[in-house]
């Protein structure tokens, strides 16, 4: 998939999910790649939106790969942590073009030699600064611990600044800048 596709894509389930946490203060619950449908021009609307809550069985520690770590919990409901979590292994997907069951479970470092590794043979118009930009969103998206998960408010508000980033400079990174921000605000 192009870079500006991936991009886009990734803004437009931010906002939805943004959307269900702020203004219904509700959560998604289910999120996963094919809970997103994307349109002709690659517009993403979110599907199966809040019907987690419909389910009354008992969470599987190993159901599903977009499942964050503490739904092993007894009674574990789903927050908006967890979609946040949801979102995470969702951007991976789009960045690598590889599912979620084949994800390393890699540190910040190594899952950024990942997708690096991974999309090495792109051809056409890639700006490695912000995809590895995009990537650490991804990582910090992922944490172990709910509460160090940004909002997804916050995760919106990194992808935009990405998008409106300007084109890679030589031997400039600002990738550091953007989750310095959510580990201010949390």
């Amino acid at each position: 998939m192009q870079w500006t596709s991936c991009l886009k894509i990734a803004e437009d389930i931010a906002q939805g999910l943004s959307y269900i946490h702020q203004a219904w203060r509700l959560v998604h619950g289910n999120l996963k790649s094919s809970n997103v449908l994307l349109g002709s021009d690659f517009e993403a609307c979110l599907s199966d939106y809040c019907l987690s809550t419909l389910s009354q069985h008992p969470p599987d520690c190993h159901s599903s790969a977009y499942e964050p770590p503490e739904t092993c919990r007894l009674n574990h409901q789903p927050t908006a942590k967890s979609d946040v979590y949801s979102f995470g292994v969702i951007l991976l997907e789009l960045l690598t073009g590889k599912p979620a069951p084949v994800h390393p479970h890699f540190g910040p470092d190594d899952m950024v030699n990942w997708v690096r590794s991974v999309r090495e043979n792109d051809a056409g118009d890639v700006d490695h600064n912000r995809l590895m930009m995009l990537v650490e969103v991804a990582v910090v998206c992922r944490v172990s611990s709910p509460e160090q998960r940004p909002t997804m408010w916050e995760v919106l508000k990194m992808i935009q600044e990405i998008k409106d980033a300007p084109k890679e400079a030589a031997g400039t990174s600002s990738s550091e800048g953007s989750i310095l921000v959510v580990e201010k605000n949390m």
